[in-house]
């Protein structure tokens, strides 16, 4: 039976049902997790043995630069990153080529040979949505959406300037909807749009040139427009001034600003069965924490910033956010932040693109190598392990690379394997610039993850946190028949043997989509349809008619027409709204 399959006498992790490595069963028809099978279904169904090996749900990844214009800048500038890894072409497959920035194709393979069924693109220019989508589009194997740069846009700073904020809040509805996207993304707020005039803000409280507004009020005003229209996910930040030694205390400071903010998703979905709250309550969602977590007052003394953001995570519960962390060698740093790309290129005097999307936001490129020897780096690298490590509670954080910044997703595994031995740590200190030691606090910390929070961080919180959790990252009754099966038995695990734990997390034994084996030991064995997730909400009608009559007035300044604008949804892969109602 198409979509049914049976999953035998696996360990089981499921946190968001508190399995912690039982022994059990998972079950899936039509492509849904179901409590048990009929002895018919279970003669058609497909079995398969898990004895020995541990299951999870499929891997969710909430922030990775995969599609669009600025990924597709990091293919071009990139000719050797194509001719050293290559994907021929199979009867199955298409051919592929990158390593730090694949083609579409390969990414997807990719992903689903890792056992990853779900991956979020983090930052989707407005002007550039269609182009966007066709990428997401043509990536296959895994479900999909993308978040709006909104933290620089002319048309809400300008309401923002005004304290109109009925017109903004309508103006990101229309926005979301317009362009067939999931969330709000805001990058160095106010100082984007300082780029674009050769400057950028360096406090919180420095107002930006033409609109006359602060990071401060940006933050706040997105964060409260966010939940007063009840997005399922919370406002997902790039703090200001990152890379910049010492910008630490300015993202605590930041992520202090919507403290009084009480998520409030408000969503219409059927929610799988999860013994935990499996939604969101965090306000604010601190994105890639390492880069923004540089400490020191320059290059010469640099060190960890990492401890004074998490001492603050520790104590609230406001907010989430992702690593970003350096798995060391080659990378493609891509970000609308502009004028970081720049600083990088003054530093390292690499190639480098930089655009300024018109009105809406901008964004940078620049190819870049990791390196153990290099002291800056070798801080980074123990950086991003702890802001795993120091997070008491695994809720709070979320495992990426912001990928390709620190490194491909594809190092996944590799990462799992740091915050899992003491030992594989250990060995790759060993091999860095002192630094690593003497300006971080990593090599003091003995703490080991398990698999089962693990599970937590690439899995369960990455779909709480962006609202997924209703169907993703979950074994629950009622979720999408997506597994993850690895094998490693839990029993006789030995974290000390890294990099066997290495290869077995790299290719799953089995990744399942909807139900349907899609790979198999590295292999792609079948190709299944995907989705395309977006918010689709809608404002008053006399809120809206008032906000764009503003819009069309003000495109005189686009350089294309007003109709040709919004991103029809023929540009999106089997497109699945999410109806969000705003507060009334």
């Amino acid at each position: 039976m198409a979509g049914t399959i049976a999953i035998k006498n696996g360990y089981v992790f499921d946190p968001l049902n508190e399995v912690k490595g039982e022994r059990m069963d998972v079950f899936i028809r039509d492509g849904k997790v179901v409590r048990e099978l009929s002895a018919s279904e279970m003669d058609n169904a497909k079995v398969i043995d898990a004895s020995g090996m541990t299951v999870m749900a499929g891997g969710v990844d909430s922030h990775s630069h995969v599609a669009g214009a600025k990924v597709n800048s990091g293919r071009l500038m990139r000719p050797e990153d194509h001719y050293k890894c290559y994907m021929k072409k199979t009867p199955l497959t298409h051919s592929g080529s990158g390593y730090t920035v694949p083609t579409v194709y390969l990414g997807g393979y990719e992903y689903s040979k890792m056992g990853y069924t779900t991956v979020f693109e983090a930052a989707v220019p407005p002007l550039e949505a269609r182009h966007t989508h066709e990428e997401m589009r043509a990536t296959p194997m895994v479900d999909m959406g993308g978040y709006l740069v909104l933290g620089n846009n002319w048309f809400l700073m300008r309401y923002m300037n005004e304290g109109d904020f009925d017109k903004a809040a309508a103006y990101v509805a229309w926005m979301m909807r317009t362009h067939k996207t999931y969330g709000i993304k805001c990058v160095n707020p106010a100082g984007v749009e300082n780029w674009g005039w050769g400057e950028n803000v360096s406090s919180l409280d420095q107002a930006n040139i033409h609109f006359e507004v602060t990071p401060t009020e940006i933050i706040k005003n997105l964060t409260e427009i966010n939940e007063h229209l009840g997005f399922p996910m919370p406002l997902h930040l790039h703090a200001n001034n990152l890379g910049h030694p010492g910008c630490w205390e300015i993202t605590r400071d930041s992520l202090k600003i919507p403290s009084n903010v009480k998520g409030k998703p408000n969503v219409d979905v059927e929610w799988a069965e999860t013994k935990m709250n499996a939604k969101r309550h965090e306000s604010v969602y601190l994105t890639h924490c390492q880069f923004n977590a540089f400490g020191g007052t320059s290059w010469r003394d640099f060190e960890s910033g990492v401890k004074g953001i998490t001492d603050y995570v520790n104590g609230k519960d406001h907010v989430v956010m992702d690593s970003g962390c350096v798995p060391f060698g080659d990378a493609t740093v891509m970000t609308g932040d502009g004028p970081a790309i720049h600083d990088l290129y003054v530093l390292t005097g690499n190639k480098w693109s930089n655009t300024d999307v018109e009105c809406e936001c901008g964004s940078g490129v620049l190819p870049f190598t990791y390196l153990k020897s290099n002291p800056v780096h070798s801080v980074q690298w123990a950086m991003g392990l702890e802001v795993l490590l120091y997070v008491k509670d695994p809720w709070k954080s979320i495992m990426t690379t912001d990928s390709p910044n620190g490194g491909p997703f594809t190092k996944y595994p590799l990462v799992m394997a740091w915050l899992m031995s003491l030992k594989a740590r250990q060995d790759t200190m060993a091999e860095c610039h002192k630094w690593s030691q003497d300006r971080s606090g990593l090599g003091g910390e003995e703490r080991e993850m398990s698999l089962y929070d693990l599970a937590i961080l690439t899995r369960a919180n990455p779909a709480r946190t962006i609202g997924m959790a209703y169907r993703k990252g979950t074994l629950g009754v009622g979720a999408d028949g997506d597994v993850s099966i690895y094998n490693i038995d839990p029993t006789k695990l030995d974290v000390n043997d890294y990099e066997g734990l290495i290869r077995n997390l790299q290719n799953s034994e089995y990744t399942i989509k909807d139900g349907e084996v899609v790979a198999r030991q590295g292999e792609i064995v079948a190709i299944p349809e995907k989705r395309t997730y977006y918010s689709d909400i809608k404002v008053p009608d006399a809120d809206e008619k008032h906000m764009l009559e503003d819009v069309k007035e003000w495109f005189r300044y686009y350089t294309l027409g007003f109709s040709n604008y919004p991103t029809p949804e023929r540009y999106l892969a089997n497109p699945t709204p999410m109806t969000v109602n705003p507060l009334r």
